[in-house]
């Protein structure tokens, strides 16, 4: 399943991420995982949210850009070699990772990877084939939004 990204391009100032987690947080949204990342003047935040259209629309209110993406998540166990598994089950599809981000999962001994693919959909097929499903929006703990 693929699930609903918040990205927001960020300029590199101290205060953006706090105005932005600040406005989510008067509202009672709290991030299940987040990743930014510095590209000079500009970084590229990029944020789950259980509840994405609210976090939207208070973004847009605060005149905060950003957009959705579809993005993959799925979890690792926390022992060597299961990343290098999984990227080479992927490579061999000839799917390629834009980026990904990981988080601590919700069952011990386990890491969340969060994948945005050149192809989500077939990802998403080359995963499941290879018994490998990816997370819902229940057990990450996201509301379902429409796509």
């Amino acid at each position: 399943m693929k699930l609903k990204q918040i990205s927001v391009p960020m300029e590199n100032s101290y205060d953006r991420l706090y105005q932005l987690t600040k406005a989510l947080e008067n509202e009672g949204i709290t991030p299940k995982a987040l990743t930014l990342v510095d590209t000079g003047n500009y970084g590229e935040l990029r944020i789950l949210v259980a509840e994405v259209a609210t976090a939207r629309q208070i973004m847009m209110q605060k005149d905060i850009p950003g957009r959705i993406d579809d993005v993959v998540a799925v979890e690792v166990e926390n022992t060597p070699g299961q990343l290098f598994e999984l990227i080479e089950k992927l490579m061999d599809a000839d799917i390629k990772i834009k980026y990904s981000y990981a988080y601590a999962g919700v069952n011990q001994g386990k890491t969340v990877m969060v994948f945005c693919f050149n192809d989500n959909d077939k990802a998403i097929r080359v995963l499941t084939e290879k018994h490998i499903q990816p997370l819902d929006y229940n057990t990450i703990g996201m509301l379902e939004v429409a796509a």
